[in-house]
Order: structure tokens, then C-alpha cells, then sequence
């Protein structure tokens, strides 16, 4: 296992569409052991989508205080429900936050590591992570749904 290299913009690879993942073999259980070292490596996190350490797969991993990780492979939202405003950071635009909106509940289809399909309803921090980390298999990140650049924040560390 290891701490793979995070992508960050203007990295071309995080705007490419993810393939769909065709077989679960010993070369995505690796993939997946290593985005959760990777994501475990960083404390500000909760999700990491594989376009973001430069494979493009639609493979994702979550994992939110208080819940169990996640892995999803070939996930698609289903439904959304409701909106509201949250402040979302990404490991790919490192040192900034966006208000942006997002749904309040979402309902997701995908298959797990050993490739049995599950569903999962979800709302708060698990629901905003599960719609930016698909969305990244998609080429999207938080920064599309800007209203506008005043919604960006550079975060400004103690001591800068």
C-alpha cells in the first residue's frame, strides 16, 4: 500500500471522464487500498475520486467522521433532493474554499470492493462528498458550480 501523488489544477487528468470499471481484479484492490492510504494520509479530507491520483477509473473512496469508509466503484447518482449552501474544499485545489450549492439528501447506486451492488441514501457532509467525488469522475470539480469568483476563498493559514 501506499500514499500516491494527489493531482492538483491544471492537471489535464482532472478533467477527463472516468472509464467504467469492467472487472474487479487484484490491480483495483490495489488501486483502493492505496486511495484509502492516500486519503487517510491527509487530515482534511473525506472523499478521493481515482482521477485525482491520475487513473481514470470511476473508482471512489469516502470516508466522514462517525461513518464507516466507503468504496465505490462505478457510482451514479440517482436522485438528489433539496439544496443548500456549504463551503467545500477539494485536495485537487489545495489552499481554497467555494460556496457553492449542493442537494441535501442524495441517493446512490454503485458496486462495493467485492463487486456486489448496494444503494445508499445519504445527507450532510456524506451526501456533499459523494456529489463532488462523482462529479470528478465526470471532469467536474466544486469550482464549476461558482456563482461567481467572489465565492472563492483563499484559506490564509495562521502566521501568513
Amino acid at each position: 500500500m501506499a500514499v500516491l501523488e494527489i493531482r492538483t489544477l491544471p492537471d489535464p487528468v482532472l478533467r477527463q471522464k472516468a472509464k467504467r470499471v469492467t472487472k474487479i481484479d487484484d490491480s483495483i484492490q490495489k488501486l483502493i487500498d492505496d486511495m484509502i492510504d492516500t486519503l487517510r494520509a491527509d487530515p482534511n479530507r473525506a472523499g478521493l475520486a481515482a482521477p485525482q491520483v491520475g487513473v481514470l477509473l470511476r473508482v471512489v473512496v469516502i470516508e466522514v467522521p462517525e461513518q464507516e469508509l466507503i468504496t465505490l466503484i462505478n457510482p451514479a447518482i440517482v436522485k438528489k433532493e433539496g439544496e443548500r449552501i456549504v463551503q467545500e474544499g477539494c485536495l485537487s485545489i489545495p489552499g481554497y474554499l467555494g460556496e457553492i450549492k449542493r442537494a441535501v439528501t442524495v441517493k446512490v447506486k454503485a458496486k462495493d470492493r467485492y463487486g456486489k451492488e448496494f444503494r445508499l441514501k445519504a445527507q450532510g457532509l456524506l451526501a456533499q462528498a459523494l456529489e463532488q467525488e462523482i462529479e470528478h469522475l465526470d471532469g467536474l470539480l466544486y469550482i464549476d458550480h461558482l456563482e461567481s469568483s467572489e465565492k472563492l476563498f483563499e484559506i490564509i493559514k495562521e502566521g501568513e
